[in-house]
């Protein structure tokens, strides 16, 4: 009996929430770029176990057409693969059809970088007013000084820091848990900031999580995205920033400072050193002696 698309993209769902490391945010993405692969089969009348190579290839070729940029389409040849293994392995389907798929070519993509002056104008755009501020310094600090992605801040807690210690734990890609040193000016924002979390009522459930918003909720994704572009407005940057840029000058600047490459991979919680490399393509000049001597925040 023929499977039906959907069934057999469920069945891949359980089996990444059961058997792969893959993060929450690359596993949403896969599923749905597996569902728009899924409509285009529907549409065209092909089912699971008929797809080729061939089928693929023109779906990609319409991606192209569209615009959507080649790290997506990256991201959605790496779901295909790993989509039509998955059928191949359990019988579903009699061949791999993504086995002669091309990757796209990315291509060498320099992010964008705030200098030490940009993150202090960024930090001083906080109105002090405002029941937030201490929060949104903290928030800033963090990233800057720990390097974190978005979805390490937000799921931070307060039992993995150790700010005495002057250290935290975060849980990384794949559920991966990593140590990374933290600034004294990250370590003060963080103290000044837990009274004020303190007078917060928190929601049940939310009790575990650092970084709060005014409701007691954990703050989302997207609210940091926000506050981060909201202040980048008023101090005036010009530059199309994001969380991730923090994480990019944390690594940029400390590359600048003299840190090893080997340490900061450690720090940024990359796999593969390739990841990091691209930040030399920022400044070749130094990589001599380990990480905390070598980051701005940590000679204030």
């Amino acid at each position: 009996m023929q499977q039906l698309f959907s069934d057999l993209l469920d069945a891949y769902e359980a089996h990444l929430l059961l058997e792969r490391g893959l993060s929450e945010n690359t596993r949403i993405a896969y599923i749905q770029d597996l569902s728009r692969l899924g409509e285009h089969l529907d549409f065209i009348g092909i089912a699971p176990d008929e797809v080729t190579v061939s089928h693929l290839r023109s779906f990609c070729a319409d991606l192209f057409d569209l615009g959507i940029a080649p790290r997506s389409q990256a991201r959605m040849v790496s779901a295909f693969k790993s989509f039509f293994h998955y059928l191949k392995f359990t019988g579903a389907i009699p061949a791999n059809p993504t086995e002669l798929l091309e990757t796209p070519r990315i291509g060498l993509h320099l992010p964008e970088v705030l200098t030490v002056a940009e993150i202090d104008s960024l930090i001083a755009a906080i109105d002090t007013s405002t029941a937030e501020a201490t929060r949104n310094r903290a928030i800033i600090e963090t990233l800057y000084s720990c390097g974190l992605r978005v979805s390490e801040l937000t799921t931070m807690q307060i039992s993995r820091l150790f700010l005495d210690e002057g250290y935290i734990v975060v849980s990384g890609k794949g559920s991966k848990e990593r140590i990374i040193p933290i600034s004294p000016v990250a370590t003060d924002a963080i103290k000044a900031y837990l009274p004020d979390r303190g007078a917060i009522a928190v929601k049940p459930g939310e009790e575990a999580y650092l970084f709060l918003n005014r409701r007691g909720a954990h703050l989302t994704r997207q609210m940091i995205f926000t506050i981060i572009r909201r202040l980048a407005d008023t101090a005036g940057i010009l530059k199309t920033i994001s969380p991730h840029t923090l994480r990019h000058s944390f690594a940029t600047h400390l590359l600048e400072g003299g840190a090893n490459l080997r340490a900061i991979q450690q720090m940024l919680g990359h796999e593969s050193i390739a990841t990091t490399e691209i930040y030399i393509h920022l400044d070749r000049s130094h990589l001599r002696n380990e990480i905390l001597s070598h980051h701005p925040r940590n000679n204030k």
